[in-house]
């Protein structure tokens, strides 16, 4: 039997992770599943035929064991561990706050990128980073999350033109409004009226499997092509600021 081709997913516990791992299961892959709530990655292991790994990525020896169970080849790595917290403006947020976004999407991305970057070299792979249209403009309340997602996008920038004579693709993802379970949950500290009302009245926002799904293309592709970036957003929302909603 022809094995697998492997590829590691990080902050696979829920949203896009969880369903970018099923989706490049379903490709044919083995996928890693990288998070922290280990009960949750063991179950999604066990339902798509993968592999667990418990990692924090912004602990670098839990960064180390994940590039142990990766071994010597690579071919995905989707960046998809991240995410915002609090809506305050400048002039008040909690820094404590911004320390924590800047440490998730912009150092622990790039801490799993060094670690693993042998290993995907090495199976002339693909790494596919999910940013978000944060990183394309500012709004009122969201200078933490803009800035880290900017700077998830300038890590990736300078990859790609480091790594230009070298087999391996630097792609990357920007989603718009996308309706899961946890991101504007978390963003709000557990208050569902404030993280239902992001969504209110707009028709089908996007949902983690659309995502997914984009993903799991960009990641097929031939290896002489490169997605540089993806702008997906549901029909509703033309812009950050412009969203169609229903009253």
């Amino acid at each position: 039997m022809e094995q697998r081709r492997l590829a590691v997913v990080t902050g696979a516990s829920s949203g896009i992770g969880a369903a970018t791992a099923r989706r490049l299961a379903a490709e044919g892959f083995e996928v890693i599943c990288a998070a922290r709530r280990l009960d949750r990655i063991e179950a999604l292991a066990a339902e798509i035929g993968g592999r667990a790994v418990g990692c924090d990525v912004t602990v670098p020896q839990d960064v180390t064991q994940l590039a142990e169970a990766v071994g010597d080849r690579l071919a995905v790595l989707v960046n998809n561990a991240g995410g915002a917290v609090g809506l305050e403006p400048v002039a008040t947020a909690g820094l404590d706050a911004w320390q924590a976004m800047f440490d998730v999407n912009v150092l622990g991305t790039a801490r799993v990128t060094q670690a693993l970057l042998p290993a995907l070299i090495a199976d002339q792979g693909v790494i596919v980073f999910v940013t978000s249209t944060a990183a394309d403009a500012p709004y009122e309340g969201g200078g933490g999350y803009n800035a880290a997602k900017a700077g998830e996008r300038s890590l990736v920038g300078a990859l790609r033109l480091e790594l230009f004579d070298q087999p391996v693709r630097i792609t990357e993802i920007a989603p718009g409004m996308v309706r899961t379970d946890e991101f504007s949950l978390v963003r709000f500290d557990g208050d569902r009226a404030k993280a239902d009302a992001v969504y209110a009245g707009v028709p089908e926002p996007l949902v983690a499997e659309d995502v997914a799904d984009a993903i799991a293309w960009m990641a097929t592709r031939p290896s002489h092509v490169n997605i540089d970036r993806l702008t997906i957003r549901p029909r509703a929302q033309a812009a950050a600021h412009k969203v169609h909603r229903i009253s």
